[in-house]
């Protein structure tokens, strides 16, 4: 019973911080996504620790997450975490990976190398990104390509070895570099977006934030069916 005790006691101690965290953030009702299934998923969680980031930004922005954004082909395309700011659209595509990342801006598929020297390939998060940018722009109804932002965020846990970007509105860094570099972007004199346009954007896209369980699975089959035939 004492050993029982000092369990819960222990997780008390352990889990009650990260929950009052959790709580005053408000990733739930930006999400959907519980504490449970935050914490125990590796890419929710990946996703949650980004929004944090985003949160402790300065100016005038919105922030969502898990945007299923449609497509002219009738798919539906994922946004991990939109940034909507006065300086721009930063759409944040989320890599929760350890390893070393290996990477190319224009080659389709990229490599993770753990350290027992196993390989795992995985499609180029910057054309995925570009997806979702593409969908975004019909939905939000602006084409200038100086309006969005083009993040890939990859976990703390990772090196990431070798990766060549050439295009300067792409980023791809690690998470804990992520606060900085938007500090410097939105100190950026250049304001594209007013407090109004931004209301205006959030508001367009809340219907494809929190969507009900029918379109997420839709969405993970049509994934699944391009992964086979790729």
């Amino acid at each position: 019973m004492e050993i029982i005790l000092f369990l819960i006691v222990l997780a008390a101690i352990i889990i009650g911080p990260k929950y009052k965290q959790f709580r005053d953030s408000e990733y739930e009702v930006a999400s959907g996504n519980t504490f449970f299934k935050t914490l125990l998923d590796k890419g929710n969680y990946g996703e949650y620790l980004t929004y944090l980031s985003l949160k402790k930004q300065t100016g005038y922005h919105r922030i969502m997450t898990n945007l299923y954004i449609p497509k002219q082909d009738g798919t539906t395309t994922e946004i991990d975490v939109l940034f909507i700011t006065e300086s721009g659209l930063f759409v944040l595509e989320s890599k929760n990976y350890s390893g070393w990342i290996f990477g190319d801006e224009k080659h389709k598929n990229w490599t993770q190398m753990l350290p027992n020297r196993k390989k795992y390939s995985f499609f180029n998060p910057i054309w995925q990104n570009k997806a979702h940018i593409n969908a975004l722009k019909l939905k939000v109804g602006v084409s200038d390509d100086r309006l969005y932002k083009s993040y890939i965020i990859f976990s703390e846990r990772c090196q990431l070895k070798k990766i060549t970007v050439t295009s300067p509105e792409i980023k791809v860094i690690k998470r804990d570099q992520l606060q900085q570099m938007l500090q410097n972007e939105l100190a950026q004199p250049d304001k594209v977006l007013t407090p109004i346009l931004i209301e205006q954007i959030f508001a367009k896209l809340k219907k494809y934030s929190c969507v009900d369980d029918v379109i997420k699975r839709v969405h993970i089959d049509e994934v699944k069916r391009k992964s086979k035939r790729a």
